[in-house]
């Protein structure tokens, strides 16, 4: 197999003659020299199907599933009931694309309208757009959002956001000309409200997490409310599956939620694909970027869905957009849909509470092992928790993983000083034989 392009040299020749250019060479013309590549791609030669099958079968072989998985920090282990996978590998879910042609996709508009009603439910918010892609990507696109409601170019955000939202945050904000201004943490691992006063002077608003990345619970209606006196916006980004015990963020005064909907029935898979879900008060639906599907009845008064809403979107209004969503996460936002249908508020609070008490036990028991303590011991958390060794975290991990075990993140990770701390989380897949045998097998590690 020579060659990966599917159209033949006579149809290439065709289309290149159509726009009235005899070669290649000059189709890439205005590319600089410096920019092109100068030989072949390295593409390996075509293989049988049976070859292919045994090359990826010893590639397989070289993944450990094995482990039992006491990590977090942003993606979770969680149980998917077995109906999720299976209603949505459907083909008519599995090839779904979002719909260009709106209203001669219903049944895609449909699925759309359930998932923005679900999340509005689950957050108490007013309003929901159709998905974006993770929820990193949600973070920026919230960042603009205040900034274009409130015409301010600064925003304030805490320092207990995930790295890799803030990450992405300030990817965005250097090409908008965003002021980003962080928040420290207190001694209690959450956010410093004497700080924060003083950054929201001329912000357009401050981002929370709840729980934060050190799996501290924050006082998110005293943070809205600081917010709020001084005239900005409240974002917060919030772990859905807390929201199966915890307040919705519309009752502490959020003005927009959002999140990763990795945790509602969408496997690791290796860090994606994922699906960012926002939501915000009514007053703010012309500032939520991408799609928003509506319920309506067409001609012979037969209920049918339309797509109510696409103001921010590049497709639709060029160069003046304010962002660059043009596009959702369909599949995700499909599965996660029917996680939600399937749990309902019952399921929900559940697995919420099975987090809860598994990762109470958990911390409770390594208190109680020489050479491990919890460092923010004083500060409720949900499913996370920060540890300290007194050896390095790394070399702690790699005894862990000799039994079976993947430990908490080394925080070593996140911030090179950090070389003894650990983020811990434990999910309803943890069983109590699996914390027991961490408790123990730490216990001999730290002797």
């Amino acid at each position: 197999m020579k060659s990966y392009v599917p159209s033949t040299p006579a149809e290439r020749q065709e289309m290149l003659e159509a726009i009235g250019l005899s070669s290649f060479a000059a189709l890439y013309a205005d590319v600089p020299e410096s920019l092109r590549l100068g030989r072949e791609l390295n593409l390996p030669g075509g293989m049988s199907e049976l070859s292919v099958r045994r090359l990826f079968a010893a590639l397989a072989r070289q993944n450990n599933t094995e482990l039992a998985i006491f990590r977090g920090a942003g993606a979770y282990h969680h149980y998917i009931p077995a109906a999720v996978p299976q209603l949505a590998s459907r083909s008519e879910f599995y090839t779904a694309y979002t719909p260009y042609q709106a209203e001669m996709s219903q049944g895609m508009l449909q699925a759309i309208f359930e998932w923005q009603t679900l999340i509005c439910e689950l957050t108490g918010m007013d309003v929901a757009n159709a998905s974006v892609y993770d929820g990193p990507t949600a973070s920026a696109e919230a960042m603009h959002m205040l900034t274009g409601a409130k015409r301010k170019n600064k925003v304030a955000y805490s320092a207990g956001l995930h790295p890799d939202v803030i990450a992405t945050m300030k990817t965005y904000a250097r090409f908008s000309k965003t002021e980003l201004v962080e928040v420290p943490l207190a001694e209690d691992g959450r956010t410093d409200c004497a700080a924060l006063e003083a950054a929201l002077a001329g912000s357009a608003g401050f981002f929370a997490a709840q729980p934060n990345f050190m799996g501290c619970l924050e006082d998110m209606a005293a943070l809205a409310e600081l917010t709020h006196a001084a005239g900005g916006l409240f974002v917060s980004y919030v772990n859905p599956i807390t929201l199966g015990l915890l307040k919705r963020p519309a009752a502490y005064g959020a003005d927009v939620a959002i999140g990763d909907g990795q945790p509602l029935g969408l496997p690791l898979s290796f860090g994606g694909p994922y699906v960012g879900f926002m939501a915000a008060t009514e007053k703010l639906v012309r500032n939520l970027p991408g799609r928003i599907a509506g319920e309506t009845v067409d001609a012979d008064g037969t209920r049918a869905y339309v797509l109510t809403l696409q103001a921010r979107e590049q497709h639709i209004r060029r160069e003046k957009a304010s962002s660059n969503i043009c596009s959702n996460q369909m599949l995700c936002a499909v599965t996660a849909s029917i996680y939600l249908a399937l749990m309902g508020p019952a399921g929900m609070r559940e697995v919420a509470e099975q987090n809860l008490q598994k990762a109470h036990y958990l911390a409770d028991g390594m208190k109680q092992i020489k050479g491990v303590k919890l460092r923010y011991a004083d500060t409720p958390f949900f499913n996370e928790f920060v540890v300290e060794y007194e050896k390095d975290a790394e070399l702690v991990n790699e005894a862990l993983k000799r039994r079976g075990i993947m430990g908490g993140v080394p925080l070593s990770r996140f911030c090179k000083t950090d070389a003894k701390g650990a983020l811990w989380c434990a999910t309803e897949c943890n069983t109590r034989d699996e914390i027991d045998l961490v408790l123990n097998v730490l216990m001999e590690v730290l002797a």
